[in-house]
């Protein structure tokens, strides 16, 4: 995810397992890193993910992005969007 790629429009209701939940959780608690690609790798805690099908349905259904742009294939900081915000915190509302 370098910033010149689409990743789609998020799903209304994004689907979501118990294994994406957890990596919500670990994104959103900083652990986690982006690769810069149209079909985002996620790495928590330096280590890549198992299910890279889950990562890369993240990235797509609008959970997760890079914090910044990067090169190519450039590991960068992983942040959850609002939506997936609204996953890991769901009593948390937003203020706008």
């Amino acid at each position: 995810m370098n910033g010149n790629e689409k990743t789609g429009s998020p799903a209304a209701h994004p689907v979501v397992n118990h294994r994406m939940r957890a990596m919500l959780r670990a994104v959103g608690a900083g652990r986690g890193r982006v690769s810069c690609s149209s079909e985002p790798d996620l790495f928590i805690d330096g280590l890549s993910c198992g299910d890279q099908f889950a990562a890369h349905a993240l990235a797509h259904q609008g959970l997760v992005r890079a914090a910044r742009p990067g090169r190519p294939g450039e590991l960068v900081p992983a942040v959850l969007t609002p939506a997936g915000q609204a996953l890991v915190n769901p009593d948390q509302r937003s203020v706008a």
